[in-house]
């Protein structure tokens, strides 16, 4: 379980903590009691969850990029941690098509000096790289992929994502073990929750078109993927980290996923989140769209033996929640207090798992 008096004091540089799920971590790092020092460029959408839920009162901030060597340093080593969590990334796969450049920039070269510079941090015990579902080499097999499964992508940013697994593995062997640090990289993907508003993300998309009574242009519906709460794979990191920090044998590449029921197309959840809009309806988009892998499925075995994680919300607990959320915060409630009521609940009901 995530254990509160360990984090309770303990430094963690988080990088991207400006974004959907490093500001979700920046909130329950907080509420557990961790002294972090976040850096990243501003955050990407607004709204943003980070200006919403006001995450700038929880958390240092340094407003930077990851490239910007000089300055990372300085931010990293001076703040002393004990943890780093790295999460910064080009995270959108439609984007890396017209800017590939920029994302292996960010996601590889970027992965790479965060590493670098975690190399003169005498204090650190635990580096968590935070990569994606999307890092195996996806050959169209209905297939749960395992942490052996080899590294590829057939876009910029799953590429990207493989390479900075690459990078991850080499900085391990080269240096950290020799140095004592211990580094896992993470793979989750398709995270939903309440605060999220990129774009060119189902459930954001869903809610902008719903609300205005429009259609909501869908690339492919049958697409299946595994879904689930942000809060899930966040709860994973945690773990680990815990572990990692004491024993450099977790020091490799960990699987966080859903419940195999919730691995479900694209159009099951526009047909359940249809029924909070009855007069709501999605269409094809017409334009041609670059390739994405059609099934896309996590083997989260490892995880569930090794740490004694699962996935404790379902995916229709999940979608009832990012509404409650969403309407929560169009009516002006204290939406830090929300994020924390949420976290609060699932590690309630997180700990009932254990008992």
């Amino acid at each position: 379980m995530v254990d509160k008096e360990f984090w309770s004091g303990k430094r963690v540089f988080l990088t991207g903590h400006t974004g959907f799920k490093g500001s979700w971590l920046s909130i329950w790092l907080s509420y557990l009691g961790a002294s972090v020092n976040g850096y990243a460029l501003l955050p990407p959408t607004s709204p943003s969850l980070f200006n919403v839920a006001k995450v700038d009162n929880l958390v240092k901030t340094q407003i930077g990029d990851i490239r910007d060597q000089e300055l990372l340093y300085k931010s990293m080593v001076n703040f002393k941690p004990d943890i780093l969590i790295h999460m910064a990334a080009q995270p959108l796969v439609r984007y890396s098509y017209n800017n590939p450049i920029e994302t292996y920039d960010v996601n590889v070269i970027g992965t790479a000096k965060v590493l670098q510079i975690a190399r003169s941090c005498k204090n650190l015990k635990a580096i968590i790289n935070i990569t994606t579902d999307k890092c195996y080499e996806n050959i169209g097999l209905d297939k749960s992929y395992k942490e052996t499964d080899p590294m590829g992508g057939y876009d910029p940013y799953s590429s990207s994502k493989g390479c900075a697994e690459l990078v991850a593995s080499a900085y391990r062997n080269s240096f950290f073990d020799e140095l004592g640090i211990g580094i896992a990289s993470v793979r989750a993907g398709n995270v939903i929750g309440g605060g999220d508003w990129a774009d060119d993300r189902l459930i954001p998309d869903i809610l902008r078109s719903f609300q205005k009574n429009k259609p909501v242009i869908i690339r492919n519906p049958k697409s299946t993927r595994p879904w689930q709460h942000v809060l899930e794979p966040l709860s994973g990191y945690l773990v680990l980290a815990q572990k990692l920090y004491n024993n450099k044998e977790y020091s490799d590449g960990w699987n966080f996923g859903p419940k195999e029921s919730d691995v479900m197309p694209v159009d099951w959840i526009l047909n359940k989140m249809k029924k909070e809009w009855p007069d709501s309806s999605w269409s094809l988009d017409k334009d041609s769209s670059p390739h994405e892998a059609g099934f896309l499925k996590l083997d989260i075995s490892k995880a569930e033996y090794k740490l004694g994680w699962k996935p404790i919300w379902s995916l229709s607990d999940t979608l009832k929640k990012i509404i409650l959320w969403h309407n929560a915060w169009k009516n002006n409630e204290d939406m830090q207090a929300i994020c924390l009521a949420e976290i609060e609940e699932y590690m309630k009901e997180m700990n009932n798992e254990k008992c």
